[in-house]
């Protein structure tokens, strides 16, 4: 009765309710109609395959796999312990968690200048940038080329040169430097790298037993992601500065698979524990996903966490306003909604980098899909409403 009532719900949401490809979608033989969505993708060579999660603060609730991990239709098919790069949830799985836990600890505030930590910008334009800045991306600092010739130090130098465009903590600039400033911040404060730290303190407490930087023999194979020469290559960080970086870097770098992520996002749902297990205190858990305003209201951060922005395609239509997430370039992104006990975690190998607004239109079609199925009957009853009204 229960698959039944997902099925209706979900074959009433599609024709009726969001914009889908209709064409696409009217075939109510096929298995799922996240499942349409996916070989939709597959077949329009968005992406090669995908994993797609859907759960609460018991863990999962719903998975399917679909494609491959490469184009070719004999390799390898894709499956729930598919490793991928992660990309820019590296922001949100690794470091942002990593300055809550250093938090916690009492081993840093989020209202320290960045010259507590780093005296490279001591009497420099910047000086009055904070870790809160940082995280909220209103540092003010611009992305900038990173040498392979001692790149930390190398980056630092060419950071403290940048002239102040505006005060920090008024305008949201997303940019990859505030993150790796906090992955070198988490290794000066704690005295190990940040990938060490956050396999100490996150990952191995957490079970995550296939998440981390530097991915070797595993039993489970790695999707590839696009090199620069349009090439597939798996294993190696995608991101270039991140490997630049020796391949540990708080802007990208992590492995993950969707398992591990479930446990993730259950711990988040579960308001920092997990089988029992306190990770987090529940207060730094709600001062991590607490809404901070930027550029006059238009966006709205959480600490590393996206909340309401022009990256925020995986809330959907039906996510609640408290809802936050994150997107990754090679094609993840994770959503979480405490309001409605629900979250969304997307993986692909992704092909096609230039049609953005159908790849965004994939994320928000999935997560609006999975709320309508799995967490609002509400939905189901104005879709209803709709359908019988004249």
């Amino acid at each position: 009765m229960y698959f039944t009532r997902i099925i209706s719900i979900t074959m009433l949401f599609l024709l009726y309710s969001i914009n889908l490809y209709a064409d696409d979608l009217l075939d109510a033989g096929r298995a799922t109609t996240i499942d349409v969505l996916i070989e939709n993708a597959v077949r329009r060579k968005l992406i090669a395959g995908a994993v797609v999660s859907v759960g609460n603060h018991n863990g999962q609730l719903y998975i399917t796999t679909l494609g491959n991990l490469y184009p070719d239709t004999a390799s390898e098919h894709i499956s729930e312990l598919t490793k991928f790069d992660i990309a820019s949830l590296t922001k949100v799985i690794a470091t942002a968690p990593a300055i809550m836990k250093l938090l916690q600890q009492g081993r840093l505030n989020l209202l320290d200048p960045i010259t507590r930590w780093f005296p490279e910008f001591e009497e420099t334009d910047l000086d009055e940038i904070t870790v809160l800045n940082l995280l909220t991306h209103t540092s003010g600092l611009n992305d900038i080329e990173i040498s392979t010739d001692t790149p930390l130090q190398n980056l630092i130098e060419k950071v403290v040169t940048q002239k102040k465009a505006a005060s920090p903590g008024n305008r949201f600039r997303y940019a990859d430097i505030n993150f790796i400033l906090l992955g070198e911040l988490v290794s000066r404060a704690s005295g190990v790298s940040l990938d060490k730290f956050c396999a100490d303190n996150i990952y191995t407490p957490m079970e995550m037993k296939y998440t981390g930087f530097l991915p070797t023999s595993i039993n489970n194979l790695i999707a590839p992601t696009i090199e620069r020469d349009n090439t597939l290559k798996s294993g190696v960080v995608q991101d270039m500065n991140a490997r630049i970086l020796g391949g540990v870097a708080g802007h990208s770098g992590v492995f993950s698979t969707s398992a591990d992520l479930n446990r993730f996002a259950s711990m988040i749902l579960n308001q920092g524990k997990i089988n029992g297990k306190e990770i987090y205190t529940e207060r730094v858990i709600r001062q991590m996903t607490s809404p901070y305003f930027y550029s006059n209201g238009r966006v709205i951060r959480g600490l590393g966490w996206d909340i309401n922005s022009p990256f925020s395609s995986p809330r959907g239509n039906y996510f609640s306003a408290t809802s936050f997430g994150h997107t990754g370039y090679s094609g993840s992104s994770i959503w979480i909604d405490p309001e409605q006990d629900l979250y969304v975690i997307l993986l692909t190998v992704r092909l096609d980098y230039r049609d953005i607004r159908q790849f965004n239109q994939l994320r928000s079609d999935i997560s609006s899909l999975a709320v309508s199925v799995f967490s609002a009957p509400q939905i189901a009853a104005d879709i209803i409403k709709t359908i019988k009204s004249p």
